[in-house]
C-alpha cells in the first residue's frame, strides 16, 4: 500500500486505567484483576485505530507503566530494590551490581503481549520496545567498568526477545530510542547496540527516535544532524522521526545522505491538543515527498498518543489517515 499510515507505539490512556494502574501499586486490585483490565483497554485501543482507518495497528503499549520499568523488571540481573510507587507513571530506581547474564529462556511476557494483539485484529501490527541504549540511562550501573558494557549487554537481551516475538508471528518490530537525542556523542555505540537487537532475526524493523515525550513535552531541542552518517549502518529498514513540532527543515538530511530506505514520517504534534486538519498533514506529506520518495514513505504521529484525551487522539488520527488519502488520490493508482 502507498503511504501506509499507523502509529509509533503507545496510545491514550484513559483516566480511569491511570487510576487502576496506581491502585494495583497501592495493593488496592490484583495483579490478575490489573491483567484483565489491561486485556479491555487493549481490545478499545486497536478498536479505536481501526475506526480511524489505520493500516498497521499496535497495542498501545497499555501494559506498560512507562516507556522503561516494563522491560527493567523482567531483565535478568536487573535489581529493583523498591517496587511499590507513589504514582504508576513513576520510574523505577534500579541497578545493575554485576554483569548482566547471558539471555536465557526467561521471559519476558512481550511475545505473550503481541500474541494477544494479533488475536483481537484483523490488521497488520507493529511491536515495539525501548532500545538498549535508553533502557541503560535508567540504570545505575554499579558493575560495568565501561558503561558501553552495559549497553551492549542489553542489546544482546533484547535481541533474544526479538527473536521469540519473530518466532510468535512478529513481522514489524520497532526500537524505540527517546534518549538518544540527550546524548548525541552515543550516537554510534547506539547504532552499534541496534545492530545486535537486529542480529539474525528476519522481520522488518523500524528504528524510532525523538527528542523526548514526557508528560507531552521534549526532554530536548535541535536537529536529526547527530544521526548522521552514524545511523546509515544501522541494520533498520526505516527511520522513523518527529517532524510535525519540529517542522520540515530536517528533511533536508535524506538529501545529504544516501539513506534510501523506509522514513516514518511524523505529521501530527502529540504535544499539543490541537487537533491538525486533514490539510495540513497533506501539505507535510507532499513537502516530505520532495526529499523521500512516496513507495519509501509511511505516515505517522511524530511519538506516542500516551498523554492526549482520547477524544483528541482519535480525532488527530482520523486527520492522519484523511490527509494521507488525500495525497493518495493526487499520485493516483498504483
Amino acid at each position: 500500500m502507498l503511504l501506509p499510515t499507523t502509529v509509533v507505539g503507545s496510545y491514550s490512556v484513559p483516566e480511569w486505567l491511570e487510576r487502576l494502574k496506581t491502585d494495583f501499586y497501592q495493593r488496592r486490585i490484583s495483579a490478575q484483576h490489573l491483567q484483565e483490565i489491561h486485556d479491555v483497554a487493549i481490545k478499545a485501543a486497536l478498536k479505536d485505530q481501526e475506526l480511524a482507518g489505520l493500516d498497521i495497528v499496535s497495542d498501545g503499549e497499555l501494559r506498560r507503566d512507562n516507556d522503561i520499568d516494563y522491560l527493567l523488571a523482567r531483565i535478568p540481573g536487573v535489581d529493583i530494590p523498591h517496587r511499590a510507587k507513589t504514582d504508576y507513571y513513576d520510574y523505577y530506581e534500579a541497578q545493575v551490581t554485576r554483569p548482566l547474564p547471558e539471555p536465557g529462556t526467561i521471559a519476558p511476557g512481550l511475545a505473550a503481549d503481541f500474541a494477544f494483539t494479533r488475536a483481537h485484529t484483523a490488521k497488520p501490527v507493529k511491536f515495539s520496545f525501548t532500545g538498549p541504549f535508553s533502557l541503560s540511562r535508567r540504570i545505575r550501573d554499579l558493575a560495568y567498568a565501561d558503561p558501553a558494557d552495559l549497553v551492549r549487554a542489553l542489546a544482546r537481551w533484547l535481541n533474544g526477545q526479538a527473536a521469540e516475538l519473530a518466532d510468535a508471528g512478529a513481522e514489524l518490530l520497532q526500537i524505540d530510542e527517546p534518549f538518544l537525542a540527550g546524548y548525541p556523542e552515543a550516537v554510534e555505540l547506539a547504532v552499534e547496540a541496534v545492530n545486535t537487537v537486529t542480529a539474525g532475526v528476519r522481520v522488518t524493523w523500524a528504528l524510532h527516535v525523538c527528542y523526548g515525550n514526557r508528560y507531552a513535552r521534549p526532554l530536548w531541542e535541535g536537529h536529526y544532524d547527530f544521526l548522521f552518517p552514524a545511523v546509515l549502518s544501522a541494520r533498520v529498514d526505516q527511520l522513523v522521526l518527529e517532524f510535525a513540532r519540529k517542522g520540515p527543515d530536517d528533511l533536508r538530511l535524506f538529501s545529504q545522505y544516501p539513506w534510501n530506505r523506509g522514513v516514518g514520517l511524523g505529521v501530527i504534534d502529540v504535544k499539543s491538543a490541537d487537533v491538525e486538519g486533514p490539510d495540513l498533514v497533506a501539505s507535510r506529506i507532499r513537502r516530505a515527498l520532495e526529499f523521500v520518495p512516496a513507495d519509501q514513505l509511511t505516515i505517522n504521529p511524530d511519538c506516542g498518543l500516551r498523554h492526549l484525551p482520547g477524544d483528541v487522539a482519535r480525532a488527530k488520527l482520523r486527520a492522519l489517515v484523511a490527509g494521507t488519502n488525500q495525497v493518495r488520490q493526487e499520485l493516483g493508482p498504483t
